[in-house]
């Protein structure tokens, strides 16, 4: 098989969840962490809910010089990969910094920051043209979500591949899956992967709501987020970051590392086809998941649990049905599937990353995380979607999902480390 590649590090920063103990137990015990915007006066706008972090970067280690320098999803993803490396039992001084790369995913960048500074220089967008002056000195890190790859190299030391994946909604999931081939191929034999995106913000708010994606269920949000559900409306916007340690399998075991999962197989691909729909067949997904398959050398049967996309739109829950039913056959109707959006939201870029550790922790637990507010099932949505509660499952093999806008479907295979 050549060189395999493992996750032997986790961090991860989510809603109810600051931390990889409290995210596990957050899925584990089926509860949800949305909540009415508390970020901003949401009253202008039709979906008032998302899947908010409390997060204190100060409470995190961050100097007031990072404080400033730094986006919300910079901030995010330079604590997560903090403590995706001390789980690895690494140091920063143990990487051979050119043998040690970088790739970081997100969708929107430096959302937050750019927003806030837009609101500054234009005083409240009463000035045309604005002030420049009045920016902050790091404005242009911002512009470029490169500088959120950049920050994590200089947290790790890291002088190999380096660089930002942003494919919307399936970055978190892109951005792991190149990490695994750039080991794989010999180029690095470490990679710090993983995604971040912190999206809530009135700009954001506002472009969802133009399109209808996201729910109006404003009057209980917790209960907003129901993928699969016959009585869903939309998606709960969140935030939130990833990382890992990724290695190669052999360097590994024999520096004694406690290993999550191997990732077995990735594949990507597009249905160049509509900005925002999709085809109700599925086949792009399904090509996806068929061929991450090949490369697992894993038939549709050894696969175990499926971590769903499901952000809870009609549109993608039947279309990721669908493609269930047609890359896995009759073992579609056997699996357990499950959405974590039901319980963190869906936090754009950051959200595949964040689907990837709870896949390598449904591995490690044998157990499967549940789909929370499902109590309506969809006819149309018929597979075994673990309503409500968790299901202690033997968990060998995950298939994890992603679907995105501008048509990105990407499928991850993780499996046991001990795999012959």
């Amino acid at each position: 098989m050549g060189r395999r590649v493992v996750i032997t590090g986790i961090g991860v920063l989510a809603p109810g969840g600051v931390g990889v103990k409290d995210f596990w137990s957050l899925l584990s015990e089926g509860r949800t962490a949305t909540r009415g915007i508390t970020f901003f006066d949401p009253s202008q706008f039709r979906s008032r809910v998302a899947a908010e972090i409390d997060f204190s970067p100060e409470a995190h280690g961050l100097t007031p010089q990072e404080i400033r320098r730094m986006d919300r999803a910079a901030q995010f993803v330079t604590v997560t990969t903090r403590e995706a490396l001390a789980d690895s039992g690494l140091e920063a001084a143990d990487l051979d910094p050119c043998r040690t790369g970088v790739t970081i995913g997100s969708a929107v960048g430096a959302t937050m920051s750019l927003d806030q500074e837009y609101n500054v220089v234009s005083d409240g967008g009463r000035l045309d043209p604005v002030d420049h002056t009045y920016a902050v000195p790091h404005l242009y890190n911002h512009f470029v979500p490169s500088s959120f790859a950049a920050e994590v190299a200089w947290a790790v030391g890291a002088e190999g591949p380096t660089t930002v994946v942003s494919t919307g909604c399936t970055s978190g999931l892109d951005a792991v899956g190149h990490a695994v081939d750039l080991i794989r191929e010999g180029s690095v034999d470490v990679m710090i992967a993983g995604a971040t995106d912190a999206p809530i913000s009135p700009i954001t708010v506002a472009c969802f709501d133009a399109i209808k994606a996201t729910t109006s269920r404003n009057d209980d949000p917790e209960h907003a987020s129901r993928p699969f559900d016959g009585t869903r409306n939309g998606f709960v916007l969140g935030e939130g970051s990833a990382v890992f340690v990724l290695e190669e399998r052999e360097a590994a075991l024999r520096r004694g590392a406690h290993v999550y999962a191997e990732i077995a197989g990735y594949a990507s691909r597009c249905n160049a086809f509509h900005m925002t729909g999709l085809r109700p067949d599925g086949r792009e997904m399904a090509e996806a998941i068929r061929m991450a398959l090949h490369e697992s050398r894993l038939a549709p049967e050894d696969i175990d649990y499926i971590n769903a996309h499901g952000s809870g739109t009609k549109q993608n829950d039947r279309h990721e049905t669908a493609a269930f039913k047609r890359s896995l056959g009759e073992h579609a109707r056997r699996v357990p599937v499950s959405s974590i959006k039901s319980m963190v939201g869906h936090s754009l870029g950051a959200i595949g990353s964040i689907e990837i550790a709870a896949s390598a922790l449904a591995i490690e637990n044998d157990l499967v995380p549940p789909t929370a507010n499902l109590h309506t099932p969809d006819p149309e949505c018929d597979l075994d979607y673990v309503p409500l509660t968790a299901r202690e499952w033997r968990t060998d093999t995950v298939l994890t999902v992603g679907s995105g806008f501008g048509g990105f479907q990407s499928a991850m295979v993780l499996t046991t480390a001990d795999r012959g």
